[in-house]
């Protein structure tokens, strides 16, 4: 046997001992199991003729066998996501066709001279192209010995360790370097020594460090840059104006620094940037008409500094634009009424401004927005009341003494009746308002009796009572402990779910990440967030938010944030492991609230939300128990949405069903055979749990 591919599968357990005698195998592919146990020492003697080992995304403990030094023909070693421990092979630098070497996320040291012995040894392997240590417990100071490794190396990642000190100068030797990453370290000085050598460099990360000094003008020549975080550092001076050469810029984040002076006009020329991130500096002045060139821009973020002037009318001109953070600066004049045709806006942050005037009526026109806060400014005049200001948890209007009206639940001061003083106008409005005030009064008082006789409430407010958190990639990874083996609490198809503490909202979330690499997951999260995204009941699982961003390595990622159930699904509930020491039963009452509960939430979601919605997938693994044992139903990655056509209103039909599986079979039911078919003929599934952090 010369290849032996098992990956993306479920398999459990040791690897076989009997594996280790075929001494022909060339490819070992074990890849995002859930294999456990360790590798025997002398697996590179057992299996000399190996070239590629993949191993990633396992629970494998132990120290890496140095032993596979002696495999000389590897040029593959893929083994992220492990427990691994002890030190990183010196042997390796034996295997002169290494071209790939990926140990991140594992528990692997090197904290004295001996244990980063292997950094030296790595400059023997000539052809390496790709080493990542990402995610280790790599400690001290950084060898100068890594500016000797391949001229060739175009990926170094050795981000998220206990590295500290002065970055190396000889790092500037290695000029091929496409994607270099620092974050998450302790490192001090300053970056213009070496960063300038590196032309080739696309992706950048040096956040959560303690870099000093100015950002170097010659970073304008590293003109293949399109992602660069200098983030939560201790940067000072002014942003240098050469950014504006990076025409490939699309992921700019400059934030947590010391920088000051205006925003230089010239880095809002690059027609490819997506996300602006420069919030909490002293920046100063005015944010430059250019802005309005950005024309990719989905995120805008200038919060904490101390801008000033009007809000550029040529924002508008960012169609793209989903979020706008410009909060805590000192802009002055009116909200500009073209922020209403950003109609794919889904945050936007004024609050604690200097701004006046109306609240443009056109930003209840923007469907989508659900987070607006436009607190502490000087604002005056009526509320609107369509779109998002009708929803009083989705806006902040606090502290603008002269706003007036808006929907009933704001409490706001009624605004003052403009009536002409002669004429029939001025009594019809004397009469018209008591009588009207009557009429919605017994109305009110109609439709809450007839509630609490009906005993059905349909719809609740938003889970947590709160504005729906904007969560970033970074959020999810210090909530999850960079989704750690320890927080995942389940797997699907084509996507993981881990437990974490989400600091926005201070709660205990399940993220579920999609594997977009696999076939279908892109598919199930539109379908899922289509499904979600107009659908608010008590019996339906609560989303808290959606991430739709790039990880560190800028790669897609895909995530969304539901509130953690801490009494698991329905499914343990019902057939308890046999090997729990206490398992837990439902009593008959319990059962009967169950049924009665996603009762009540498919009825909401075929008759009474604003798109019917067919789960598709109602099984007991999918039915959620909250603290008080309420049940939610989740898992909408399969549902489908009806549109209900004008001519078949009255009846009740609903035609062009969205779906996100092509299975045959009705509404609600699915031919086992289908199944079988697609298990017949789709590739086997090659997932891979590690991520390209750059």
């Amino acid at each position: 046997m010369r290849q032996l591919l098992l990956g993306g599968n479920r398999l459990s357990g040791e690897i076989p001992v009997a594996l280790f005698n075929l001494t022909l195998l060339r490819e070992l592919d074990l890849d995002s199991n859930e294999l456990g146990g360790t590798l025997p020492s002398d697996m590179g003697e057992a299996l000399p003729n190996l070239e590629t080992l993949e191993l990633g995304g396992n629970m494998i403990e132990g120290h890496v066998p140095a032993s596979l030094g002696n495999a000389s023909r590897l040029s593959t070693i893929n083994m992220p996501v492990n427990n691994f421990t002890g030190h990183v092979p010196s042997s390796f630098g034996k295997l002169q066709k290494l071209y790939s070497l990926n140990l991140e996320r594992n528990q692997l040291r090197a904290n004295d001279d001996q244990s980063w012995e292997f950094l030296a040894a790595l400059s023997n392997c000539s052809l390496l192209d790709m080493l990542s240590l990402y995610g280790n417990q790599l400690e001290g100071v950084l060898p100068d010995t890594v500016g000797n490794l391949s001229a060739g190396i175009q990926s170094l990642l050795l981000g998220t360790n206990n590295l500290s000190g002065m970055v190396p100068l000889s790092i500037g030797n290695l000029k091929n370097l496409t994607k270099f990453s620092l974050a998450y370290n302790g490192f001090t000085g300053t970056v213009e020594g070496w960063i300038t050598n590196m032309k080739k460099l696309q992706g950048l990360n040096l956040h959560g460090n303690n870099f000093n000094g100015s950002i170097p003008f010659s970073i304008g020549n590293l003109t293949q840059l399109s992602v660069l975080y200098m983030d939560n550092n201790k940067f000072d001076g002014v942003i240098p104006s050469s950014l504006g050469n990076l025409r490939q810029l699309s992921d700019l984040d400059l934030s947590y620094n010391n920088l000051q002076g205006n925003i230089p006009k010239e880095i809002l020329a690059s027609g490819s940037m997506t996300n602006c991130i420069l919030s909490y500096n002293n920046l100063e002045g005015v944010l430059p008409p250019e802005v309005g060139s950005l024309q990719q821009l989905t995120e805008l973020q200038l919060s904490s500094n101390k801008l000033t002037g009007a809000i550029p009318k040529t924002l508008a001109q960012c169609k793209q634009l989903e979020t706008i953070k410009m909060d805590q600066n000192f802009f002055t004049e009116d909200i500009p009424i073209s922020l209403g045709d950003l109609q794919s806006l889904t945050t936007l942050n004024l609050s604690h401004n200097k701004l006046s005037g109306a609240i443009p009526t056109a930003l209840g026109d923007l469907k989508i927005l659900t987070q607006l806060d436009l607190s502490y400014n000087h604002l005056e005049g009526e509320i609107p009341t369509k779109g998002v200001f009708k929803n009083t948890t989705a806006i902040s209007l606090n502290g603008n003494k002269e706003l007036c009206g808006g929907v009933t639940d704001l409490q706001m001061p009624l605004c003052p009746i403009v009536s002409h003083k002669k004429g029939v106008p001025y009594y019809m409005v004397r009469v018209l308002v008591p009588v009207v005030g009557l009429a919605l009064l017994v109305l009110l008082i109609y439709f809450a009796v007839f509630r609490n006789l009906s005993g059905r409430p349909h719809s609740s407010l938003p889970s947590f009572h709160s504005q729906f958190p904007k969560v970033s990639y970074k959020d999810l990874l210090q909530a999850t402990s960079n989704f750690s083996e320890s927080n995942l609490v389940g797997r699907g198809s084509c996507s993981f779910v881990y437990r974490g503490q989400l600091l926005p909202v201070n709660a205990e979330v399940a993220v579920k990440v999609f594997e977009l690499e696999m076939q279908g997951a892109d598919i199930s999260f539109m379908s899922e967030c289509e499904a979600l995204r107009s659908t608010r009941h008590r019996n339906i699982l609560p989303i808290l938010s959606v991430c739709s961003t790039i990880d560190y390595k800028g790669n897609p990622f895909k995530a969304i944030v539901y509130e953690f159930m801490p009494n698991g699904d329905l499914k343990t509930w019902l057939h308890p492991a046999s090997d729990l020491e206490d398992p837990h039963y439902l009593g008959i009452i319990q059962r009967v609230n169950v049924a009665i509960n996603i009762a009540d939430a498919l009825d909401y979601l075929h008759h009474d939300c604003e798109r019917h919605i067919i789960h598709c997938d109602l099984k007991p693994s999918n039915i959620l128990l909250d603290a008080d044992m309420v049940a939610h139903l989740g898992d909408f990655s399969i549902s489908r949405v009806c549109v209900q056509t004008s001519s078949q209103s009255s009846a009740g039909n609903y035609s062009s069903p969205v779906n996100s599986a092509s299975v045959n079979g009705t509404i609600g039911y699915i031919a086992p055979e289908s199944m079988l078919e697609e298990a017949m003929y789709q590739p086997p599934g090659m997932c891979t749990v590690m991520e390209y952090y750059f």
